[in-house]
C-alpha cells in the first residue's frame, strides 16, 4: 500500500515532469498552467498545492535541471578519476553529444533568462548561479591541468560552452558546435 506521502510526491513528480517537457519543448511563457494541468491529468488544486504560483514551478524545473546537469557532469568527471585532461575531454565530449541530440532547444537557462530579462525574477537567480557554478568548475578543472592563466582560459572555455549552446540552434547539428571538443583541447593545449 502506498503511504499519502509518497503518492502526494508522485503527483508533484507528475506535474515537474510535464513541466519540465512542455517548457522546454514549446518556451516558459508560453505554457499555462491550465495545459499542465490538462497534460499531466492532475487536479489544478493538486497542482497549487505544490506550486502555490506559476513561478515556484518555474524555479522547481530550472533548480531540477540544474541537479541533473550536475549529476551527469560529476558522473562524467569521476569516470576519469585523476585525470583532469581526460576530464575536460569527456565533458565536452558529452557536452558536443547533448547540443547535437535530436531533442536539444538550447540551455534551459540561457531559455529562461531570455525569457524573463527582469533581474528580479526568481528564475534569474538559478540561472545566474548554475553559470557561476559552470565557471567555477571550469576553473577548477584548468588548475588541475595547470594551464598557464587558468582564470581566462575558463573564461574563454565558458565562452566556447556558452557559443555552443546557441550555435547548434541556429545553425544545425552540422554548425561550428561539432568542433567543440578541438577547440577546447586546442585552448588547454592538449590533444583530442
Amino acid at each position: 500500500m502506498t503511504s499519502p506521502q509518497k503518492r502526494g510526491l508522485a503527483v508533484r513528480d507528475k506535474i515537474l515532469n510535464t513541466a519540465d517537457e512542455l517548457f522546454y519543448r514549446e518556451g516558459i511563457r508560453a505554457v499555462g498552467v491550465d495545459t499542465i494541468v490538462e497534460k499531466s491529468g492532475v487536479a489544478k488544486t493538486s497542482l497549487y498545492r505544490w506550486f502555490p504560483a506559476k513561478d515556484d514551478l518555474i524555479a522547481a524545473f530550472l533548480e531540477n535541471r540544474n541537479a541533473r546537469y550536475w549529476a551527469r557532469w560529476d558522473q562524467i568527471v569521476h569516470m576519469h578519476e585523476d585525470n583532469p585532461k581526460e576530464q575536460l575531454l569527456a565533458l565536452l565530449r558529452w557536452i558536443s553529444q547533448y547540443v547535437a541530440g535530436s531533442d536539444y532547444r538550447g540551455c534551459p537557462f540561457q531559455i529562461a533568462a531570455t525569457e524573463f530579462p527582469d533581474l528580479g525574477h526568481a528564475s534569474r537567480e538559478i540561472c545566474i548561479r548554475n553559470k557561476q557554478e559552470l565557471r567555477g568548475r571550469l576553473l577548477d578543472l584548468v588548475r588541475r591541468i595547470g594551464v598557464e592563466e587558468p582564470g581566462l582560459i575558463a573564461d574563454q572555455l565558458l565562452l566556447m560552452l556558452e557559443g555552443a549552446y546557441v550555435n547548434t540552434l541556429l545553425l544545425a547539428k552540422s554548425g561550428a558546435a561539432k568542433q567543440l571538443v578541438k577547440a577546447g583541447a586546442r585552448l588547454v593545449g592538449i590533444a583530442a
